[in-house]
């Protein structure tokens, strides 16, 4: 089937990312969220990130236009669910996910394609909860969408070839690069990198190191871009703990268990970025290590 509109639903961090790739894409998209306040802010941030690349001269003023031409606001789910293509971006808590879907099914065309773009829940777990299985996927993209090239296609145990084939052909359109994942928790990318994350946070926990001297230390010594507490902080805290917690409770083994300064931090609403503290404080320019 050819994929001509595409509903996401959340106008957050991802939502907003991934709108922004689609409509480049020439794809027309409808974006639906609970709050009517994100919406419009969400249009805003992608003119503003569009106008942006048209000043690195990535894009031309006329492809600008015609991309936010193709961005649609829209609170009314009988729009979305008559997509050829609905992305859920909405936060990592696999209850909202299910609402969300069964809000959702009445109003689904009988080609429509479901996905996901969460980042460690199960897959077939969310398709079983649907009326079409076969049409359901894991849809993973990366943060910040425009700029990073993977995105992960997460078949479900019911996931049929067409639907797989699908979209992998529009990961080819959008100009990224797909990985193809197995349905287990978190999926490659966050298998691998979350522990990495959760173990820099028991360094700190355990006195080794201090937070500058641990980022420093992965920076210089691992050739990484970003330390892994400012990563923590950059992706937020609450979402790192959340896939922590699938990844423990899917695997059942200790190494998966979240550090408990983790858990402080979300417990204090610390989350990173998004709040202002979480690792580092925001509120200082630069900003300042809180431990």
């Amino acid at each position: 089937m050819e994929i001509k509109s595409v509903g996401v639903i959340g106008a957050g961090q991802m939502g907003n990312g991934i709108a922004h790739v689609f409509s480049l894409a020439g794809y027309d998209v409808y974006i639906n969220d609970v709050s009517e306040d994100a919406l419009n802010a969400c249009k805003k941030l992608i003119a503003s990130n569009i106008e942006r690349q048209v000043a690195r001269g990535k894009i031309t003023e006329e492809e600008q236009a015609a991309a936010i031409g193709r961005i649609h606001i829209e609170t009314d789910l009988a729009v979305i669910g008559k997509t050829d293509l609905i992305i859920e971006a909405a936060t990592e808590r696999e209850d909202i996910k299910h609402q969300i879907f069964a809000a959702l099914s009445p109003h689904l065309a009988d080609n429509t394609i479901l996905t996901s773009n969460t980042s460690s829940i199960s897959i077939t777990r969310l398709a079983a909860a649907t009326d079409r299985p076969e049409k359901f996927m894991g849809f993973h993209f990366m943060n910040p969408v425009p700029i990073m090239q993977l995105v992960e296609l997460i078949r479900g145990i019911a996931t049929d070839d067409k639907t797989y084939q699908a979209l992998k052909a529009v990961v080819v359109r959008l100009d990224k690069t797909s990985a193809s994942a197995e349905d287990f928790p978190a999926f490659i990318v966050n298998r691998i990198l979350m522990p990495m994350i959760n173990e820099a946070v028991y360094t700190l926990y355990e006195g080794v190191g201090t937070v500058e001297s641990i980022d420093t230390s992965l920076k210089l010594g691992a050739n990484h871009p970003m330390g892994p507490l400012e990563l923590a902080d950059f992706i937020g805290l609450d979402t790192c703990l959340a896939i922590m917690n699938v990844l423990h409770d899917g695997l059942a083994d200790t190494k998966y268990r979240p550090c408990p300064l983790l858990v402080k931090y979300v417990e204090a609403g610390w989350l990173g970025r998004k709040t202002k503290r979480g690792f580092y404080d925001y509120r200082a320019d630069p900003p300042v290590p809180t431990r």
